[in-house]
């Protein structure tokens, strides 16, 4: 039997061959892990970025019973979906998991569902990138009394290492996020055989082939924004879309020093997806006001320069980035140190010009022993066009050179890793990932005659009841849709998008009661959950703090600046749980 699979469009297509075998050995330890990883991407596209985790459950005999894989943040845990499949073939078998559990820090929820349905063995590809869920999985597994073998510490060869490599690069946004604190960046551009990526006349339509453009629009699919400067807007005038007919679309990104930009632009239309411009401060204030009268974010920064500008979307917790630039804005991030990868699409065309723009500006370089290698190079034809690729730094090593802040806590309990009076959370991989609102935890919530409706999450509560109320079928089909989104993300898409496109449909009193229906919701979360409840008791005497820099309200703003009702509201809650004795007789919310 062979198997043909991409795990993700930042490398190449691998092909593994499984070969009969009866007993436990590599040959079926790494087709199955090759296989989690290879589902683990099967959402790329569909949803944002985000830490990609595959299992698969296999017999003793190399009959796989069962695959899952997490398909957006606050969704099922991969392992979860697997076991379900599986269901009583789950005893004595083995999991293969791409990367150690951590989907939702807090959250135990994957660890649990291999012990109980009776995985006696788990096979990891790496441990997880982030240093708070760093071990703590294969520790717990361990300490159930699952064998844990770890690829690269408890199974080590040639192969193995191959086999690794694949689980690393299905990941790369998190491990680089991890490593350097900025979001994985990939540099694209289509280029002439005589290396320009337009005409002198600054015409560029189209170099590359359709075939070559659609692979791009997977690339915008699989990102969280894409950054172009200003000289593209003005003479593009882009859409930067990633024309997939659904799913996920990537925020668009400006960065423009002088806000020298048209006002009639393709990216001032927020129908279909945000706008950001970044620029320095003090740039054309009547500027900035039309964008802002737009519906555009403007961001102001004191020196604009990418490391900066990809410091403060790391915070604001995008993990990938494509950068479709011109020359001049390329080398610029590429001598910042933030461009990790480069897709180069070359077309067999020749255009010459002496003033034909070149994809990377100066650098700086004057001899050819300074120019920039690229690693682990790849060529892929695409129609007519050859695409090569490769990283311009290495993928960073995972195994760590001093202990952990877990690991050292676990030898001296008095070093808290979390010493801190402020505690920062936002998305749910991230500490206290357990407090998002986007957190994979259903809810019961009683509806207008009182009857009790499952929730998936606390965000598909909050954006359906924007239209509760409302006498117009539309605002149901909405409130239906939202119940039934695949996803947190996709529930907030769908209801924020509705409430800016059809203000009408939003009941009228929304804004006075949006932030008690969040406060049912969460009080329904931390009631519920054991786990959840002494979670958020552990952090008494502490500020909680939603870390979000775009949210104003709910978050606690870029410089503190926001509201972070959202923080409130838990601290409020603490508060009523650490006094009360027995208030679970006024929640309004059933056990599941």
């Amino acid at each position: 039997m062979a198997l043909s699979f991409a795990v993700g469009a930042y490398f190449s297509p691998i092909m593994c061959k499984a070969t009969n075998v009866n007993n436990h050995s590599y040959a079926q330890d790494l087709l199955y892990i090759r296989r989690a990883a290879e589902i683990s991407d099967k959402s790329a596209g569909f949803t944002s970025p985000h830490p990609n985790f595959g299992c698969v459950i296999a017999t003793r005999s190399g009959e796989v019973t069962g695959e899952g894989y997490l398909y957006a943040q606050g969704t099922k845990p991969a392992e979860v979906l697997a076991v379900e499949a599986a269901g009583e073939r789950s005893r004595g078998a083995t999991a293969y998991l791409n990367m150690e559990p951590g989907d939702c820090h807090g959250d135990h929820t994957a660890v649990s569902a291999l012990v109980q349905a009776g995985i006696t063995r788990a096979v990891v590809g790496i441990r997880h990138p982030l240093q708070h869920l760093r071990g703590n999985a294969i520790r717990a597994l361990r300490s159930q009394g699952l064998q844990v073998d770890v690829l690269g510490e408890d199974l080590q060869s040639k192969i193995v290492e191959e086999a690794r490599k694949a689980c690393l690069l299905v990941n790369l946004p998190l491990i680089y996020r991890a490593s350097s604190r900025v979001p994985f960046s990939v540099l694209k551009y289509a280029m002439t055989l005589d290396g320009k990526i337009a005409a002198s006349s600054g015409h560029a339509t189209w170099i590359s082939s359709k075939l070559s453009r659609n692979r791009v629009f997977e690339l915008r699919g699989r990102s969280d924004a894409i950054i172009v400067g200003g000289n593209t807007v003005r003479k593009d005038d882009p859409r930067l879309t990633a024309r997939h007919g659904g799913g996920h679309m990537p925020i668009r990104i400006v960065m423009s020093q002088t806000l020298d930009l048209p006002k009639e632009a393709n990216l001032w239309d927020l129908s279909e997806v945000f706008t950001i411009v970044v620029t320095q401060r003090g740039a054309r204030r009547s500027f900035q006001r039309f964008l802002a009268s737009k519906g555009v974010e403007v961001l102001e920064f004191d020196i604009l320069n990418p490391k900066d500008v990809m410091e403060y979307f790391h915070d604001r917790g995008y993990l990938s980035i494509l950068w479709e630039c011109g020359g001049t804005l390329a080398a610029s991030a590429i001598s910042s140190g933030v461009i990790h990868k480069v897709f180069a699409f070359v077309a067999p065309k020749i255009i010459g010009g002496k003033n034909a723009p070149s994809p990377v500006g100066e650098l700086g370089m004057v001899e050819m022993s300074q120019a920039l290698d690229l690693i682990d190079v790849c060529f892929e034809q695409i129609g007519p066009d050859m695409l090569i690729s490769g990283f311009l730094q290495p993928i960073p090593d995972l195994t760590p050179t001093i202990p952990s802040e877990d690991e050292t806590f676990a030898i001296d309990p008095t070093v808290s890793p979390f010493e801190s009076s402020i505690i920062f959370f936002y998305k749910t991989w991230d500490p206290y990932g357990a407090f998002s609102n986007f957190s994979p935890h259903p809810i019961q919530m009683p509806d207008e005659d009182g009857n009790y409706a499952t929730w998936s999450s606390v965000e598909h509560y909050y954006q359906a009841n924007k239209f509760v109320g409302v006498s117009n079928p539309v605002a149901q089909d909405c409130i239906e849709k939202i119940k039934l989104a695949k996803s947190p993300e996709e529930a907030a898409r769908m209801g924020r998008l509705t409430q800016r496109r059809y203000p009408n449909l939003v009941r009228s009193d929304w804004e006075r009661v949006k932030i008690d229906v969040m406060y049912r919701a969460l009080k329904c979360k931390f009631s519920i959950y054991p786990h959840l409840n002494l979670m958020l008791l552990s952090t008494a005497g502490s500020v909680l703090v939603e870390a979000s820099p775009h949210d104003l309200f709910w978050g606690g703003g870029r410089e503190g600046e926001g509201l972070n009702y959202l923080g409130r509201l838990l601290m409020q809650l603490r508060s009523e749980f650490l006094g009360e004795s027995s208030a679970a007789s006024g929640s309004t919310c059933l056990a599941l």
